[in-house]
């Protein structure tokens, strides 16, 4: 059975969708920006700074249903410039120092509101 996982912990969807679903001890995360969900903004600074907050609200989500880090099998990331790679990797591997999940980048056209990153994330137990 689908149940639908919202936390204020994280920001709130901006379309028709939901943060997440769970599914048969699965966890499906929509694509978290770095929006700070108590200021509505982007943390000031680059692609560091909105990694850490993307997953920061990752964080949110997982705590939400009863995940963890640990339990993450799958991220996608979605940089607005492959350029910020580097720097995203480096905040990346602080969330994920071992049993580090499969992962996916991309360098995509534009990502909405102007970010520069976005994760989803795929989570099992």
């Amino acid at each position: 059975m689908k149940k639908v996982i919202a936390t204020k912990n994280a920001p709130a969807a901006i379309g028709p969708y939901s943060q997440a679903t769970q599914v048969n001890g699965m966890l499906f995360i929509s694509g978290q920006l770095p929006i700070n969900p108590e200021t509505g903004k982007f943390p000031e600074g680059g692609v560091a700074e909105q990694t850490h907050q993307s997953l920061k609200n990752v964080k949110a989500i997982l705590e939400e249903a009863g995940y963890t880090f640990k339990d993450v099998v799958k991220t996608t990331v979605f940089l607005s410039d492959m350029a910020d790679f580097a720097a995203m990797n480096e905040v990346y591997k602080q969330y994920y120092d071992t049993e580090c999940p499969a992962r996916s980048a991309f360098a995509v056209k534009a990502l909405p509101m102007g970010a520069l990153v976005e994760i989803e994330t795929i989570a099992g137990k």
